[in-house]
C-alpha cells in the first residue's frame, strides 16, 4: 500500500483520498480488522477529518462501497416479525433493493465483483459484514452455527442476484416478486433456523 505523507486540507481531494485509501484498506484487512487510524494514516490525515466526513467506520464503508442502502436500517426491519417467516422477509426485501431504482447501482457493483479482485473482496466484506451479519443477529442464531448459516443464505441470495440481474435468465428474470418470494423464501429459512442434516454433525 502506498503511503502518503503530510497532511491534507479538508476539502473534496482530501475527502476523496480517503475513500481510495478506505477501499484499499478494507480490502486488504478485512471490514473487522481495518481501523479508521489506519486508513486515516494512508491518506495522509487526521483520523478525526476521517470521523468529520464520514462519521463511523460503518459509514465510510458504506461510501467506499458506493452502496445504495444501508442495512443497518433495513435489516432490522427486514428480520422484525414472526421468526419463522425471516426467510420471506429478507428475499423480499433483496428484491425490492434491486428492483428499485438503487438496484442499478447493486447491478453494477456485483458485475464489476465478477471481474476485479478488489471489488471482489470489498463486495464479500459488504455481504458478510453489513448484510448477513446483521440478519443472523436479529434473529439470535447460535455464533457457533451463525458463519455456515449465513454462508448458505448467501449461496441463495446471491444466486438470485445473479441469475435475475445479470444473466437474466427466464423466467426468473421477469417473474413477479412475490412469487420468488414463496419459492426462495423457505429454503432461506431453513438455513437461517431450520435443521441442516450432517452440516453440524461432530
Amino acid at each position: 500500500m502506498v503511503r502518503r505523507s503530510g497532511r491534507r486540507p479538508g476539502n473534496q481531494d482530501t475527502k476523496q483520498s480517503i475513500l481510495e485509501s478506505a477501499r484499499t484498506v478494507f480490502a486488504e484487512a478485512g471490514f473487522d480488522k481495518a481501523s479508521v487510524r489506519a486508513i486515516a494514516a494512508a491518506a495522509g490525515v487526521d483520523p478525526a477529518l476521517v470521523h468529520h466526513y464520514f462519521g463511523t467506520k460503518e459509514k465510510l464503508f458504506l461510501a467506499s462501497m458506493n452502496s445504495p442502502i444501508n442495512p443497518a436500517e433495513l435489516i432490522p426491519e427486514a428480520m422484525a416479525g414472526p421468526r419463522e417467516q425471516a426467510g420471506e422477509r429478507l428475499v423480499a426485501l433483496v428484491l425490492r433493493i434491486w428492483d428499485s431504482p438503487a438496484g442499478v447501482a447493486a447491478v453494477a457493483l456485483m458485475r464489476s465483483a465478477m471481474s476485479n479482485e478488489w471489488t471482489a473482496r470489498l463486495m464479500r466484506e459488504f455481504v458478510v459484514t453489513q448484510v448477513l451479519r446483521r440478519a443472523i443477529a436479529e434473529l439470535d442464531i447460535d455464533e457457533k452455527e451463525a458463519p455456515i448459516r449465513a454462508a448458505l443464505v448467501a449461496t441463495q441470495i446471491g444466486g438470485l442476484a445473479m441469475i435475475r440481474y445479470l444473466l437474466k435468465v427466464e423466467p426468473v428474470a421477469s417473474a413477479p416478486p412475490e412469487r420468488l418470494v414463496a419459492a426462495i423464501g423457505p429454503t432461506v429459512q431453513r438455513y437461517l433456523t431450520g435443521d441442516l442434516p450432517g452440516v453440524f454433525d461432530a
